[in-house]
């Protein structure tokens, strides 16, 4: 073998080893673009007993859901892991991906499933308080429901998921808030009497409430269930995501969507409406992270106005696609009031 060739195999065997190297072994840094969006007012294929089906993203019982037109999309960023250094380089000559250190998205003290389980725990407070803001803005009275029982606590055996409770101790009961405050104003081992209607029966049953545990207040009894609103009239709501969707960002296009579904007339004006924020049961909505994503996702997604809330407004009017109109909301009830003024040909508040 001649000198040349060896002193060729020298120089290519490390080249071949790095770019094995480059497409193989992943690099601790993850990619964050656009994300899948998906229609509240539509409908969503989920997995039943009788295979995958659709249903409706918002999911109406206990009365005629209204008719509804246009779309209103809620928004997602896509994070891309366990890349190769060709696959960051890749994403890192993308204009609308960004690539960012692991440890910014996925904590070394916390597991992929530990990040997964938060967010989807996220995500249903989200829905829940989507729902309860909703409900609150159309004035749909509301009732303490029983939605889980700590199978070691004092009502376990006593009270079910899905029971209406009416009264603590004989002072009635109207909202999950006044059932908290009445029983944290006993102390541990006081007897109470619990007023609950199951299957529309009326019924009542004592217990001996427990200490709150290492992490609550030691002079406050613990009756050892899990309590959410549901409006008193029968209407309830199902909210039907993509199990993988996870987080609080949901929660203000939700509500907006609930609200549609509930009273007479079209939130959207029958425009193709996007955006993303958190909300709370009052109706304050909040920022979100990765909203240049999420409008972009929209934009790709044919909407042509976008809901930003009022916290990400600075950041929202940076680059933003044309073709789309960011409407600036901190409120449920901005919202809808911004959407009616874009239906009517106005002009909405907007970023900038």
């Amino acid at each position: 073998m001649s000198r040349r060739l060896l002193t060729l195999l020298a120089a290519l065997v490390p080249a071949v080893l790095l770019l094995v190297l480059a497409t193989s072994a992943t690099v601790p840094l993850v990619a964050m673009g656009p994300g899948p969006t998906y229609d509240t007012l539509g409908e969503v294929r989920v997995e039943g007993e009788d295979g995958t089906q659709s249903v409706p993203v918002i999911e109406v019982s206990g009365r005629e859901p209204d008719a509804t037109a246009g779309e209103l999309r809620m928004t997602t960023v896509a994070v891309r892991d366990n890349l190769t250094l060709v696959d960051a380089m890749r994403f890192w000559l993308d204009p609308v991906q960004v690539v960012v250190p692991r440890d910014q998205v996925f904590p070394p003290e916390r597991s992929r499933d530990e990040v997964r389980e938060s967010n989807t725990a996220e995500m249903v407070g989200s829905e829940n308080s989507a729902e309860a803001a909703a409900y609150g803005h159309l004035g749909i009275p509301m009732q303490p429901r029983v939605e889980g029982v700590d199978p070691e606590g004092s009502a376990a055996g006593l009270l079910r998921e899905g029971d209406i409770l009416t009264s603590i101790d004989g002072e009635s009961v109207s909202d999950s808030t006044t059932v908290v405050e009445q029983v944290s104003a006993h102390r541990p081992g006081d007897e109470v009497r619990i007023g609950f209607t199951r299957d529309g029966r009326p019924e009542t049953t004592t217990t001996t409430l427990q200490p709150a545990g290492p992490d609550g207040d030691p002079e406050q009894g613990r009756l050892g269930i899990l309590v959410g609103d549901t409006p008193a009239d029968g209407t309830d709501v199902e909210i039907n995501i993509d199990p993988n969707v996870g987080g609080p960002s949901a929660g203000l296009v939700l509500a907006i969507a609930i609200v549609d579904k509930l009273s007479p007339g079209e939130v959207t004006g029958g425009a193709e409406i996007a955006g993303s924020g958190t909300i709370r049961p009052d109706g304050t909505v909040g920022p979100i992270g990765g909203i240049t994503h999420k409008i972009r996702a929209a934009h790709e997604a044919g909407a042509t106005e976008f809901l930003v809330p009022a916290g990400n407004c600075a950041e929202a009017v940076q680059d933003p696609p044309d073709g789309i109109r960011l409407i600036d909301v901190d409120t449920l009830e901005g919202a809808l009031e911004a959407l009616e003024e874009a239906a009517s040909g106005g002009e909405p508040p907007t970023c900038g």
